[in-house]
């Protein structure tokens, strides 16, 4: 059963890792409550359901559109690939940066309610996460043609995975992270993913 899974696990499980570890104001948001221990699981936990409920709706939505729309699979994988060489690009740029420390975001609410909503804010007011989830995952999905389910679940794993390693291991990897080196070296290993990833789309 595990054979059988794991060629669509861990493509999923990588593209869903390489889109969510990209910088942005949510992951700085999770950081700066990680860092002062201000709801985290809470934060946590909404960010990894959200990106959760935008991949089903990208799978399964996607599939059924692309059996009614015979070219769509073509059109979007094609777009899919021209996306994610960009985003590399842009990775491997940042790479090569002489700052790429990641400042975490300005002040936040210290209640959960204010706190949950400014997060789920940031998650779901971000138009680049309907690109990465519901777009780009949910057509790179039909390549796995009866296994999109453990594709799924393995870009909601590594959601999961991302979110609450940052949000509880802010403090200790806060020495490594504040040097612009540390993050000049994940966004390097990001650009490789990405690149390749596009490059077996377009085989």
């Amino acid at each position: 059963m595990l054979s059988a899974t794991l060629p669509a696990f861990l493509p999923g499980f990588l593209l869903g890792l390489s889109l969510i570890v990209a910088i942005g104001a949510q992951n700085a948001f999770v950081l700066r409550q990680g860092l002062r221990g201000e709801h985290v699981m809470a934060v946590c936990l909404a960010c990894a359901l959200s990106d959760a409920a935008l991949i089903l709706a990208g799978v399964g939505g996607f599939a059924q559109a692309a059996d009614r729309l015979p070219w769509l699979e073509t059109a979007t994988r094609y777009g899919g690939a021209a996306f994610l060489y960009v985003y590399g690009l842009r990775s491997l740029h940042a790479a090569f940066r002489a700052d790429g420390a990641l400042v975490p975001a300005d002040a936040a609410p210290s209640h959960l309610g204010p706190t949950l909503a400014t997060c789920l804010a940031l998650t779901w007011l971000n138009p680049h996460v309907y690109l990465d989830t519901v777009v780009l995952i949910g057509s790179v999905s039909t390549q796995f043609a009866g296994a999109e389910g453990a594709f799924a679940a393995g870009a909601m794993t590594a959601s999961f995975v991302f979110f609450f390693a940052l949000g509880y291991g802010a403090r200790l990897l806060r020495p490594v992270f504040a040097r612009p080196g540390a993050w000049r070296a994940l966004e390097l290993v990001i650009a490789i993913v990405m690149c390749t990833i596009a490059t077996t789309l377009l085989a």
